[in-house]
């Protein structure tokens, strides 16, 4: 028996770290910040770093760390990055329980910084897409939970069919959905969202899910939807949920942020784990701020993750500032 197995993309990551210029565009609704370099020249890179990445293999190996019995269920090609992604989950002790394509090739992202630590990413989803329910061995799904991140085209049916085998057998369901998901819409979502019983999400996401500008409409209007539990990230500004009435904002403190890859899935790993030991909602949300805050002052989405006793000792040490309100 698993306590988490989760289901996502899995990818090899090259980080490509250039002298980029900031574009920043602002109108009457919204900013934006472009990475911009110039048409038609060679730019010399000042450092190149291949590593893995994917949501679903980022949350497996952090919920490791923390000490969960894991497993990985994806799709990953028969070639030598499927390889170096399936050698990273074994040497992080996360069993593969998923698919080797010879049709596709693993996912690959290329991935852009900025002089500000953000960053642009180019992704090739591959043999992340081609996810079958009928191609899983259903005797590998015994766990307490199943953690999805984003997954499209095939796979997201996947996902749909995973939700009521979880319904079910009394299986528990955390999500993660991208841009890619959220902009779909509820209906679209529908399916996965009624059985999920922690959503968490930036607040773009949640934004093109529910069109609602206020955080707490769109966590409330979120949770009509089946999820007891939603998270909003909303990266320097914090974190928000509401829990028993209670509607908490959590401050991140100021650091210097190296690049800010898979700070998403930590926080999601720190904060499934901290509720899956029963450490309650504020404990649950302080670990989650700790490991992503860990992990975006190093390169990568897995160089900055914390152990156990790491991430105990951290949630104990460093201090946010905690907001709470009646709803």
């Amino acid at each position: 028996m698993y306590d988490v197995i989760t289901v996502g993309s899995a990818t090899v990551d090259v980080f490509a770290r250039t002298d980029s210029e900031l574009i920043k565009i602002k109108t009457v609704h919204h900013q934006e910040e472009l990475i911009a370099f110039p048409c038609g020249s060679k730019i010399l890179m000042n450092d190149l770093f291949f590593l893995t990445g994917g949501g679903g293999t980022n949350v497996a190996v952090s919920l490791a760390k923390l000490d969960h019995k894991v497993a990985y269920l994806g799709k990953v090609g028969k070639d030598v990055n499927g390889k170096i992604i399936q050698k990273m989950l074994k040497e992080n002790k996360v069993k593969f329980i998923g698919k080797v394509s010879r049709k596709h090739l693993s996912g690959y992202s290329v991935i852009l910084d900025s002089i500000e630590g953000d960053r642009t990413i180019l992704a090739h989803k591959g043999a992340n897409n081609y996810l079958k329910f009928s191609s899983i061995n259903k005797k590998n799904l015994k766990t307490k939970w199943f953690y999805f991140s984003s997954m499209m085209n095939e796979s997201y049916l996947t996902l749909e069919k995973i939700s009521k085998y979880a319904s079910k057998n009394k299986i528990n369901i955390a999500f993660n959905p991208s841009n890619y998901l959220a902009e779909k819409g509820k209906e679209y979502l529908n399916d996965v969202l009624k059985y999920t019983k922690i959503l968490i999400l930036n607040k773009e996401e949640a934004n093109l899910i529910t069109n609602k500008k206020e955080i707490k409409e769109m966590i409330l209007d979120l949770q009509s939807m089946g999820p007891s539990i939603v998270v909003i990230t909303h990266g320097k500004k914090g974190v928000y949920t509401i829990y028993e009435g209670i509607f908490y904002h959590i401050i991140p403190n100021k650091i210097n942020a190296t690049e800010t890859t898979g700070a998403g899935d930590s926080f999601a790993s720190g904060f499934l784990s901290g509720w899956i030991r029963k450490k309650g909602i504020k404990y649950s949300l302080i670990q989650g701020m700790v490991i992503a805050q860990s992990v975006i002052q190093k390169i990568g989405a897995k160089n900055g993750l914390l152990t156990r006793n790491q991430a105990l000792n951290q949630s104990k040490k460093i201090k946010f500032k905690i907001k709470k309100s009646k709803i």
